[in-house]
């Protein structure tokens, strides 16, 4: 079995993604939560299929997510080579990019693959920087 790369580990981290818009919030104080059953991409090493469920959570402040945009994101997914913890990382990394919530949390659970379910969770601002703020 061929070793894993750099290449590998790096695989979708910098791949170009169509822009995640926004709109203007109108309130304060509330929780979004978005759910995508859908999500496909494709392992980096095996080139296999990858299917799970992306969900994010996400206290708005001035912004709120366009979903048209963050469909058409999420889409893009579908045949890149990208392995689970870099997805939810990077889903994380451009959804506040775009965003700057208060708050966000970006969950996948990808579906079982040789025995064995995943389920990735990211969130910002990072745990660390929340347990000191307290």
């Amino acid at each position: 079995m061929a070793e894993y790369t750099d290449q590998h580990a790096r695989a979708g981290l910098d791949a170009p993604l169509p822009r995640i818009e926004c709109f203007e919030n109108q309130y304060k104080n509330y929780e979004i939560t978005i759910s995508i059953p859908e999500y496909t991409s494709v392992c980096p090493k095996s080139g296999l299929p990858d299917f799970g469920t992306i969900t994010i959570r996400y206290i708005p402040d001035k912004w709120c997510v366009e979903l048209k945009s963050l469909k058409e994101y999420i889409l893009a997914y579908r045949n890149l080579g990208i392995f689970y913890e870099n997805a939810v990382n990077r889903i994380l990394r451009d959804f506040v990019s775009a965003s700057k919530p208060v708050w966000a949390k970006v969950t996948g659970e990808f579906n079982v693959r040789g025995g064995m379910k995943s389920t990735i969770e990211a969130s910002y601002p990072s745990a660390s920087i929340r347990k000191k703020a307290k």
